[in-house]
C-alpha cells in the first residue's frame, strides 16, 4: 500500500503561520514552539511535498510560486477545520443536528417566518438550513428534509404537499402610475424573467389566449428574490409566486401589474428519505410543519 500524503496538523499550522508572518521567530512565538521545531515541521513538509514552499531573498522570506499555491489550500483545510469544530461546541451533548435544504426565496419568505417557536418547542433539535436550487438528495444524507416545488415525485422520498401557488405581474407603483389598459400592453414593459420558471410569461399571456413576442425576453435572475427586488427597484414587471409578495402588495412597495393570475403547474412539497420518517428529529419537524399549514 502506498504511503499516504498526509501532512500532521501541526505541520500546516506551522506553514500558515510562517506565510502569514514571513518569519520562523514570529511563528514559533504564536504557536508556542521554538524555531528550530517550526523549521523542521515546514521542512517536512517541503520534504512530503518534492517543493520549496519559501527561500530567502536579500535575508528576506518570501513564498515561492508553489509555496504561495499550497497556502491557498491549506487556508481551506484550517478553516474549515476550525468551522467544524465551532459547529460541534454550538451544541449540547443531547442535541441532534437537523438538515433542512429549501430554495432560497421560499426559505427567507415562508419557511422561517413559520419557524418561530420550533427551537423553544424542541430545544434539543438544532435546525441547519441550507440554501439550494438543484434537486437535492436525500438519500445521499445530504440533507434530513427538502423542500422543493414540482410535481411531488421523488424516488425513496415521502413527499408532503405543502399548497399550490398562483403567478401574479407585479412591479413598483411608479412603473405603472398611467395605468396599463391590457395584458398586450403590459408585454411591452420590460418582463424579468426568473431562471427557475423559464415558461412563466408564455403560459401567463397564453391562459387569456394572447402570444407576446417578448415573453422570452428580458433581464434573468436566479432567484425570485432577485426578481422581487428588481421590479421593486423599477427595472420592470416581475411574474412571481404570490405568497412570496403578499408583504410587498399590502405595504405599497409592489402594485398588481394586469389583475390576471396564473395557477402555477406544480405544487410546493416538504420530502424526506423513506427510510427516515420514524427518525425524533425528523417526525417532531414534520409534525410542526404541519401544525403552521392548519394555523394558517
Amino acid at each position: 500500500m502506498s504511503k499516504r500524503l498526509m501532512p500532521s496538523m501541526t505541520a500546516l499550522q506551522c506553514f500558515e503561520a510562517v506565510a502569514r508572518h514571513l518569519s520562523f521567530t514570529r511563528a514559533a512565538e504564536e504557536l508556542h514552539l521554538t524555531q528550530s521545531a517550526v523549521s523542521k515541521q515546514v521542512a517536512q513538509l517541503e520534504d512530503m511535498l518534492q517543493h520549496l514552499l519559501f527561500r530567502r531573498i536579500r535575508r528576506r522570506l518570501q513564498l515561492t510560486p508553489a509555496g504561495a499555491l499550497y497556502l491557498t489550500e491549506v487556508n481551506k483545510i484550517l478553516k474549515q477545520v476550525e468551522m467544524s469544530t465551532h459547529y460541534i461546541l454550538s451544541y449540547g451533548g443531547n442535541t441532534e443536528v437537523l438538515k433542512v435544504a429549501t430554495q432560497p426565496t421560499f426559505g427567507a419568505r415562508w419557511l422561517i417566518p413559520h419557524l418561530k417557536g420550533f427551537g423553544a418547542a424542541n430545544p434539543n433539535i438544532h435546525l441547519d438550513l441550507h440554501n439550494v436550487l438543484e434537486p437535492f438528495d436525500l438519500l445521499q444524507g445530504k440533507a434530513d428534509v427538502v423542500f422543493f416545488f414540482g410535481q411531488g415525485t421523488w424516488p425513496g422520498a415521502e413527499c408532503i404537499e405543502l399548497f399550490g401557488e398562483t403567478m401574479v405581474p407585479v412591479c413598483a407603483p411608479d412603473l405603472c402610475a398611467g395605468g396599463i389598459a391590457s395584458a398586450e400592453q403590459l408585454g411591452e414593459q420590460v418582463l424579468l424573467q426568473c431562471v427557475s420558471r423559464p415558461e412563466a410569461w408564455h403560459d401567463w399571456f397564453h391562459s387569456q389566449g394572447l402570444q407576446s413576442s417578448h415573453s422570452y425576453h428580458g433581464p434573468r435572475f436566479e432567484t425570485f428574490y432577485m426578481c422581487i427586488r428588481a421590479a421593486q427597484s423599477g427595472c420592470g414587471v416581475a411574474l412571481v409566486p404570490r405568497f412570496l409578495v403578499e408583504d410587498e402588495l399590502n405595504d405599497g412597495k409592489l402594485v398588481i401589474a394586469w389583475d390576471h393570475e396564473l395557477p402555477s403547474g406544480g405544487k410546493h412539497f416538504m420530502a424526506y428519505a423513506e427510510h427516515a420518517a420514524d427518525v425524533p428529529k425528523i417526525r417532531a419537524f414534520v409534525q410542526w410543519i404541519h401544525g403552521q399549514l392548519e394555523a394558517g
